[in-house]
């Protein structure tokens, strides 16, 4: 018999369990390892739509005003995140300009627009044929927005500025702060929340409506609808049509190809000058814990242990994380297990804080553009450190930890 409320399986240990109403800001946790299985928002539809529109207009003016206001020997540089894009662009760094360009201005506004288009879409009570695919895409791009990143970057780079140049902040960096506050409150509207709407309101079918315990289910990654699977088999969703495995195909060989080119990568990244400061005296070039060391000097000490635990503890901790985690599939014991997915959540959250350094280069070339007195070029160490950043994570994404807990579960059913 199909239980009496939709079924919701966790994305970690894929343990089943019917999705109950629970208060307004509650949040639910997976019974077997812990994490969280779904919130309960506080806002209406009408809330999430005001909430969308105000991130965009936020959006506009943070990207169309300056961020800084800088003055040297006379001369004045106004820098906006855009006008940093295309200096970044003009000096021959074209991969450090398109993966800011991506993570901070293309993402961001796809994230903001599909959110507005979906909640519009719900609130109307009629989804659109594409429904299925703008949730596919919206998932993509609020994994890979970076906007709080930006802002403690921009930060960084006004602190390193502060002692060369008068300058002045910006309405940008207040937009950007508020734009900040704003995607992160977005952030919490997910694919999977728009889908739960939806069942909730009878717009789309039910999940684990028609499925039969006594048989292998899966939870489709798309939609996250509960249905029967035969197991290490792959279908499309009775829902949204997405193709999907029972459990990712090749994760752990994909994973470790990942990471290992992550710490090949990790070597240059670190020994590579992140940027070179030309002045008239001569060229200075800087690598990452050379700028760690500049902002201890400067005064700036919190900064300064930031952008260490950003730039040198995350990365190498994920790759430390990673590894451990793919080193054995499956340990003793539910509790050891539990641990283990901790800390693949852990690896989730940091993943892209390793992005400051490649941020605060982009903003330091705009703000050190006085011809014939000072200008920064970004190095092959922020190439570098980028792809470090891309690379780890892809490697948690290819990351399967459900298949510690099916190892687990083997191991104990043997056992017994």
């Amino acid at each position: 018999m199909p239980p009496a409320n939709p079924l919701i399986a966790c994305d970690h240990c894929a343990r089943l369990h019917e999705r109950l109403p629970i208060k307004p800001g509650a949040v639910a946790s997976c019974l077997q390892c812990g994490s969280e299985l779904y919130r309960q928002p506080r806002l209406s539809l009408e809330g999430w739509l005001a909430l969308s529109w105000g991130a965009l207009i936020v959006f506009i003016i943070a990207n169309a005003f300056p961020v800084a206001q800088l003055s040297m020997q006379g001369k004045t540089v106004r820098t906006s995140l855009l006008h940093a894009l295309w200096l970044t662009w003009l000096n021959g760094d074209y991969a450090v300009a398109i993966m800011t360009a991506l993570f901070v201005v293309v993402f961001p506004l796809g994230q903001i627009c599909f959110v507005m288009w979906a909640v519009s879409s719900l609130k109307r009570r009629c989804l659109p044929p594409d429904f299925r695919y703008g949730l596919r895409m919206l998932e993509v791009l609020s994994h890979w927005s970076m906007v709080p990143v930006l802002l403690l970057a921009a930060l960084v780079s006004l602190v390193k500025m502060a002692d060369l140049t008068r300058l002045e902040p910006a309405q940008g960096l207040w937009a950007f702060a508020m734009l900040t506050v704003l995607l992160t409150a977005l952030g919490r509207m997910t694919a999977h929340r728009l889908w739960r709407w939806a069942e909730d309101d009878g717009l789309v079918s039910r999940s684990g409506a028609d499925i039969q315990l006594s048989q292998p289910v899966a939870a489709c990654p798309a939609c996250a609808c509960v249905q029967n699977m035969p197991a290490r088999q792959a279908r499309h969703c009775q829902r949204c049509n997405a193709f999907f495995h029972f459990r990712r195909p090749n994760s752990r060989s994909n994973a470790w190809a990942f990471l290992i080119a992550a710490a090949i990568l990790y070597v240059p990244a670190n020994t590579l000058p992140v940027m070179s400061l030309r002045l008239p005296t001569g060229v200075q070039s800087h690598t990452i814990l050379g700028g760690v060391i500049e902002l201890w000097q400067l005064g700036s000490w919190d900064l300064a242990l930031v952008v260490f635990i950003a730039s040198i503890v995350v990365p190498l901790t994920k790759l430390l994380a990673l590894g451990v985690l793919l080193w054995r599939t499956a340990w003793r014991g539910k509790g050891v297990q539990r641990q283990r997915t901790r800390l693949y959540s852990l690896v989730e959250f940091i993943g892209q804080w390793s992005m400051l350094d490649v941020f605060v280069v982009v903003f330091l070339s705009s703000m050190a553009d006085f011809p014939g007195l000072t200008q920064i070029i970004a190095g092959l160490g922020a190439t570098s450190f980028g792809l470090v950043v891309v690379l780890t994570m892809l490697a948690a994404m290819s990351y399967d930890p459900r298949q510690g807990w099916d190892a687990a579960s083997h191991q104990l059913e043997t056992k017994h």
